[in-house]
């Protein structure tokens, strides 16, 4: 089967770098009609969109602008908004309702704001990008941001459960430790070398990940491959 998505409105949230990036040039290449947004509007693949999702009312003001109900949504936006780990006594409430807020409220108003349409059309893919941190503690040490990616793929698996009476999957791709942005860059780089080692020992395939790893796992569960399958959490962590 050659998978392809011509004339699909795929909408992709955090597309100017990383997996958004790839996960939008990989459906520009198959044939879809992909709308990107982020908090920049600079160099965005497809159709871009200057949005800050952390802002109210933001998300559905762009899933209207794109003027078609999107038969796929990729929710990707998150990050740990230039944070590192504080001892729990320590963090402030901006400090938590900032990670949250990117990490997990805007992926609920993304999901509320396609809903009406795929349920209009009986059919929709919503793809979230969780983290290896929604399934065990974060490597970053960061509170709000192990919580907002474990309670992503709660709303995820409750997404799917609402919605599929409709014919709208909800599915979650969850990646591990990968070079995808400047944030985890520094994360590698200060490990150093024999903590790169240990690392790289601990994962099945002896590499990091590369953001098109996350993008391939992301186009099977919206292609035809993944029709019955939902509210499921694909790891793509080379086998830590």
């Amino acid at each position: 089967m050659q998978l392809r998505f011509d004339n699909q409105v795929v909408a992709v949230t955090g597309g100017g770098h990383g997996f958004g990036r790839a996960c939008a040039e990989m459906f520009l290449g198959l044939g879809a009609r992909v709308f990107t947004t982020d908090i920049t509007d600079e160099d965005l693949p497809g159709t871009g969109f200057r949005c800050d999702l952390t802002a109210k009312g933001e998300a559905a003001r762009w899933i209207a602008s794109i003027g078609a109900a999107p038969d796929i949504l990729v929710s990707n936006a998150g990050g740990v908004r230039g944070q590192v780990h504080k001892p729990v006594e320590d963090v402030t409430d901006e400090d938590w309702d900032a990670i949250i807020d990117i990490n997990l409220r805007a992926h609920f108003a993304l999901a509320r704001a396609v809903a009406p349409g795929m349920k209009a059309r009986g059919s929709g893919r919503i793809v979230t990008i969780s983290s290896g941190a929604g399934v065990k503690p974060s490597r970053t040490g960061i509170q709000a941001y192990t919580s907002a990616k474990h309670g992503l793929i709660g709303l995820t698996r409750q997404l799917a459960r609402e919605l599929g009476p409709h014919g709208i999957t909800a599915n979650c791709v969850a990646p591990g430790l990968m070079t995808s942005n400047p944030a985890s860059t520094a994360q590698w780089d200060s490990y150093g070398a024999e903590g790169q080692r240990r690392v790289l020992d601990g994962i099945a395939l002896r590499r990091l990940g590369v953001a098109e790893d996350i993008a391939k796992a992301v186009l099977f569960f919206a292609s035809p491959l993944a029709d019955f399958v939902s509210g499921q959490v694909l790891l793509v962590d080379g086998g830590t």
